[in-house]
């Protein structure tokens, strides 16, 4: 029963991300990691190619990889909340992320 719960305030991870990037590959596998352990929401956002993406560069033109993790349930993440935002970069763990995640269920 405690699993269904959990599915119903799913979290959402958004993973900023450029290409020929190693640290990026290093995050995809973390969070690899933590799906298959605790199932959650994914999208992931190229700063340099992606319409969508170019927004953000701005903002974590030399941070990535970067996550954002909220609740399934709210909005997508714009730029000019990104002060908001319950976020990770550069090198994360597995635990890290779930701790964030608690964090964000919780709130």
């Amino acid at each position: 029963m405690r699993h269904t719960a959990r599915l119903f305030q799913a979290c959402r991870i958004t993973l900023f991300t450029r290409q020929n990037c190693g640290l990026c590959s290093d995050a995809r596998s973390v969070l690899s990691d933590v799906w298959d352990a605790r199932p959650f929401q994914f999208n992931e956002v190229d700063i340099v190619k992606s319409e969508t993406g170019r927004q953000w560069r701005d903002l974590y033109d030399f941070d990535v990889p970067v996550i954002h993790i909220s609740k399934s349930s709210v909005p997508e993440e714009q730029p000019q909340s990104v002060s908001e935002a319950v976020r990770l970069m550069h090198r994360f763990t597995a635990e890290q992320v779930q701790a964030k995640m608690d964090q964000v269920e919780k709130a």
